[in-house]
């Protein structure tokens, strides 16, 4: 089955393009169409068949038509407002009404409170799609509950995440310049949207009861910020850093890393932190990874993170409390076998959340709405000839 992916795509640096590379290899597709935002640069992979400009209208409905007669027998759609254009991302339905062939959304974002702008396109986008996939049985709930979407419309997928082994940090941390060092690991790209300012105002307490704690704060600047502040968020962590004495304890590191590299700082890390603010966020790619590398997780209990980290499989702490966060934090980091079982029950949920199983769920969601799809419209040719 000939199946195109659209969405953000790498050399762009962003989490929902990172996630589209991976889903379209899980599932063996290799058509993309790439929304191309007006500050992209670098040159796409071969992958990339077609381009839409963010922000031109009328590329939306020339490449819907142009998938259609290239013979595509399922569009799969990320959505997320901010990466379609048009007011909070609108042009997603021109692109869906101009498609003749089944698509599949795969929603990034489900807003507990959205303007009346965002839930008119939310509720369009998912009537007018054959399938909507959601990543947590709380965004199933939100969308029925808030939004009035029927249950059967809805699919649940996990957020897939790499096959990683379970790893003992000590083999790792020599190679990452941490040898004996309590290695507690935030990633991604870096914004306020991560809350590494509370991790960091949690610090102190954690290097007093543990002074061989270090803190990494990996991944780039978010470019969306990069364009509009510079480094200066960045900027403002580090200062803080330094008032707070802690220069030896939190370190950051200041690149895009891709998925070899990042499973490296996985295994190398005691445990792993997000501290997000959004209590309403539905999904976090990070919070996965976390999760399929078996590490320990301390989590403020965003909506994501409490469906996964239930049973035992991380920390809640309440939102904007450093002391709580700081004081679960030194009880995984000083109770080894506390800290290895919440990683084992971790990483044995996150089976199911491995990209050869989300792959498989996918296809199968693919060949069902193909299955029930009706017949493409055929004008006959002799039909044709009689109006020309």
């Amino acid at each position: 089955m000939r199946t195109a992916f659209v969405s953000t795509y790498p050399p762009r640096r962003c989490g929902i393009g990172t996630f589209t590379h991976d889903l379209a290899a899980a599932t063996g597709g290799r058509e993309i169409v790439a929304l191309h935002p007006p500050d992209q640069l670098g040159a796409y992979p071969l992958e990339v068949h077609h381009r839409i400009r963010r922000d031109v209208p009328n590329d939306y409905v020339a490449v819907a038509r142009a998938l259609t007669r290239c013979g595509a027998g399922v569009v799969s759609i990320q959505h997320e407002y901010g990466i379609w254009g048009g007011a909070d991302g609108a042009h997603v339905l021109d692109f869906v009404r101009a498609l003749d062939v089944p698509a599949v959304a795969t929603l990034h974002t489900v807003l507990r409170r959205p303007t009346p702008t965002q839930r008119r396109i939310l509720v369009e986008l998912v009537r007018t799609v054959a399938a909507t996939v959601v990543m947590s049985r709380s965004a199933a709930r939100l969308l029925t509950e808030a939004y009035g979407v029927a249950p059967r419309r809805l699919d649940i997928i996990p957020h897939g995440v790499p096959d990683l082994p379970l790893v003992d940090p000590e083999t790792v941390k020599a190679a990452l310049d941490l040898a004996g060092r309590a290695v507690i690991l935030s990633f991604g790209l870096l914004g306020p949207g991560k809350g590494y300012d509370l991790a960091i105002e949690a610090m102190p307490a954690v290097v007093r009861a543990l002074p061989t704690a270090c803190y990494v704060i990996l991944g780039a600047t978010h470019p969306d910020l990069l364009r509009l502040e510079g480094e200066a968020y960045r900027h403002r962590l580090m200062a803080r850093v330094h008032e707070l004495g802690l220069a030896d304890h939190i370190r950051f590191v200041d690149r895009f890393v891709g998925r070899a590299e990042l499973g490296r700082w996985l295994e190398g890390a005691d445990l792993c932190v997000t501290p997000y603010p959004n209590l309403e966020q539905i999904v976090s790619g990070t919070l996965s990874y976390a999760m399929g590398a078996g590490r320990a997780v301390v989590s403020t209990p965003y909506a994501y993170a409490t469906e996964l980290l239930a049973d035992g499989r991380g920390i809640l702490v309440p939102a904007g409390s450093p002391d709580a966060l700081g004081a679960a934090l030194i009880e995984l980091l000083g109770d080894p076998v506390l800290r290895a079982s919440v990683g084992q029950r971790a990483y044995e949920h996150a089976r199911r959340m491995v990209w050869s199983e989300v792959g498989a769920a996918y296809r199968r969601l693919f060949a069902r709405v193909v299955a029930a799809a009706p017949p493409p419209l055929r004008i006959p040719t002799s039909a044709a000839t009689v109006h020309a």
